[in-house]
């Protein structure tokens, strides 16, 4: 069985869940926090700057509201979080987690926030019988390897690649759809699932690679294979200038992108041409989260969530209850996870032994660029 350190869970109500955690420590404090009986510290990494960060930051800052509720009512049980810049770089994820894994002060991992940099830091964390939770790592590969330590709060690309192919079926009505990604693990991964998904629908695809600018070859393939509808799996930084070349080449067939995109960027960078394009993810739209806390989020900092937020405030509060309820040691967190069933705000969470969230639990929505801005359309159910 994956799971070896197996612990009751402590008695928590879902008052607890929604007082989470908060204020991110730039400053490099090796000191844990916590009395001792509880609290503690945890690390979190992901793009926090560079091309796609805004796929990143709402999480990182509902994990910070999340500490700081959770630090505001238990101040003698304090929990510090410090985050980690890796641009979204495997290469620059694995260097973080060796020093994290190495710093005994950390117990637990919010991240990776893409399905690269999770990959590539997994054995690390797993060396060190350190708890990983991630809210936005969907790679199908990520859970089937054995890997003792890495969890996730959100479906994984079968998942959203099987309601994408729903979506352009019954919503889109297309009849052949041209697949594209971008070559990166999560990009080829639920494309390949999509593919799949789509069966007979699916009607030429083409790989393009992480900061391509120019993509007439890929166009050259889409005019000749004439579909109706495109999907593309991949980031925001190639997605904006693919769509806008695509639409001044006169391409005009609806252009789907998966959760990789949904991120503000992607309007930004392709304009005009964002209009009407359509975003499939794995997050729930933030008027639909449980509780107070997309209410507590604008309070906080101005704006609504955004993607993943809910989400995050969610990894946030797994690790959070966790230390709050004396698992102060790296094994005994890793045990709570294993062992955690409660209600969150993005959906009741539950993880197999795998370290997957239920997949009945599991939501997929639409989203559609509207006036420049990311707008929740509907959920896509998948029968």
């Amino acid at each position: 069985m994956r799971r070896k350190y197996v612990r009751a869970l402590g008695a928590i109500g879902m008052s607890a869940a929604l007082i989470a955690a908060a204020g991110c420590q730039a400053a490099e404090d090796d000191t844990a926090g916590g009395n001792g009986d509880c609290g503690g510290k945890i690390a979190m990494f992901g793009a926090y700057s560079g091309p796609n960060s805004g796929l990143a930051i709402p999480a990182l800052k509902s994990a910070q509201l999340a500490v700081k509720q959770h630090n505001e009512a238990n101040p003698d049980c304090e929990v510090t979080l410090q985050e980690f810049d890796t641009k979204g770089d495997p290469t620059e994820a694995t260097p973080v987690a060796n020093r994290v894994a190495g710093d005994e002060s950390f117990l637990g991992v919010i991240g990776g926030a893409f399905s690269g940099e999770s990959k590539a830091t997994m054995a690390v964390y797993e060396a060190a019988e350190m708890v990983m939770v991630s809210p936005s790592s969907t790679a199908i590969e990520l859970t089937a390897g054995g890997n003792e330590v890495f969890h996730r709060v959100v479906g994984n690309d079968a998942v959203q690649g099987a309601a994408a192919a729903v979506y352009l079926r019954d919503v889109v009505q297309a009849k052949k759809v041209f697949v594209i990604n971008d070559g990166t693990t999560y990009g080829a991964g639920i494309t390949d699932e999509l593919t799949r998904a789509l069966g007979e629908l699916a009607g030429g695809s083409d790989q393009v690679q992480e900061k391509q600018v120019n993509f007439a070859a890929t166009i050259s393939k889409i005019k000749a294979a004439a579909p109706d509808a495109i999907a593309y799996g991949g980031y925001s930084n190639e997605a904006a200038p693919l769509v806008k070349q695509m639409r001044e080449a006169g391409i005009t067939a609806t252009f789907l992108g998966l959760d990789g995109i949904y991120d503000p960027s992607f309007p930004e960078g392709a304009g005009a041409s964002a209009e009407g394009a359509i975003v499939t993810c794995l997050c729930l739209p933030s008027d639909k989260a449980g509780g107070t806390f997309a209410a507590d989020f604008e309070a906080e900092y101005g704006v609504p969530p955004g993607p993943f937020g809910a989400e995050g405030f969610d990894a946030a509060n797994v690790l959070i209850e966790g230390l709050a309820e004396g698992n102060t040691t790296r094994k005994d967190l890793l045990a709570w996870v294993d062992s955690y069933d409660k209600e969150g705000v993005s959906k009741s969470l539950k993880f197999d032994e795998n370290g997957d969230v239920d997949k009945s639990r599991v939501v997929t929505w639409a989203y559609e660029i509207k006036g420049g801005e990311i707008t929740a359309q509907q959920e896509i159910k998948i029968s």
